[in-house]
């Protein structure tokens, strides 16, 4: 178990700030980003927490995962690491698929 946490299912209009302080009575917090759409700059209702130690991190996941916050019940659990980014390029593709002609 890590000490960066997951949130989601949180209200559009819930801030970074917001979700630092609904997490600071659970422990330190050492980082909290609610993620925003790059285009439009609005809210994807989910965020990272970074506590200070794993035993913070659990104690938040047990007090607040499926926990109602503004109108929603909260999805609180371990970040899992991203996922490698494929490089999805259009390409060609080419090749026969190895079919020898004579």
């Amino acid at each position: 178990m890590g000490k960066k946490l997951y949130i989601g299912n949180l209200s559009y209009d819930v801030s970074s700030s917001d979700l630092e302080t609904l997490l600071a009575p659970h422990g330190t917090v050492q980082s909290a980003e609610v993620i925003s759409d790059r285009s439009t700059g609005r809210s994807k209702g989910f965020g990272f927490v970074e506590m200070d130690s794993e035993e913070e991190a659990k104690a938040a996941i047990a007090a607040l995962d499926g926990q109602p916050h503004g109108g929603r019940n909260l999805t609180v659990n371990e970040a899992k690491p991203r996922a490698p980014r494929t490089g999805g390029g259009g390409g060609y593709g080419g090749g026969g698929g190895g079919r020898d002609r004579y």
